[in-house]
């Protein structure tokens, strides 16, 4: 299956320079992101990459997300625009040396076949990994809890307790 945003690159176009991509969605590519990602809207979502090797010769690719979406918040339940904007840096393995390292300090990796990595879905794959879980509109704020119920209101409850 194709992703939404299908930006297929050959490894082997990556030269000793390294090589600068830049990966743009078009409006219908942002419109299928936002009903992947459950959001009102993905007004627009620009990565830029360099991809290259690194000292231990593996490929890395370093971003640049800038994107500009529109989400629901979770205090007033309106929605709000937000942008969102992320410099990061992921591993580019072949699928199946993928690493069992749990190690949260260590790079994210992705995944290319038969030669071809898809800087696209990596684009879509960061921005959900920077949208924030827990949207809240500039403004927006909770609700005052009340302090905890006077011990003395359950006092004639306890009275009704049955013997044992």
């Amino acid at each position: 299956m194709t992703p939404e945003l299908h930006r297929p690159i050959a490894v082997d176009r990556i030269g000793p320079g390294g090589l600068d991509v830049t990966v743009e969605a078009s409006a219908t590519e942002c419109a299928a992101l936002a009903r992947r990602m459950d959001l009102p809207a993905v007004l627009s979502l620009t990565c830029r990459f360099h991809l290259a090797e690194d000292a231990a010769h593996m490929l890395v690719a370093r971003g640049h997300l800038m994107a500009h979406v529109v989400q629901t918040c979770i205090v007033s339940l309106e929605d709000f625009a937000a942008t969102v904007e992320e410099r990061f840096t992921v591993r580019c393995l072949p699928e199946g040396q993928e690493s069992d390292d749990p190690d949260p300090e260590t790079l994210d990796e992705i995944t290319y076949a038969d030669g071809t990595l898809d800087l696209g879905e990596a684009a879509a794959e960061q921005l959900a990994l920077a949208l924030d879980p827990y949207p809240r509109a500039p403004g927006a704020e909770l609700p005052e809890i009340e302090a905890e119920a006077d011990p003395q209101q359950f006092a004639a409850l306890g009275a009704l307790k049955r013997p044992n």
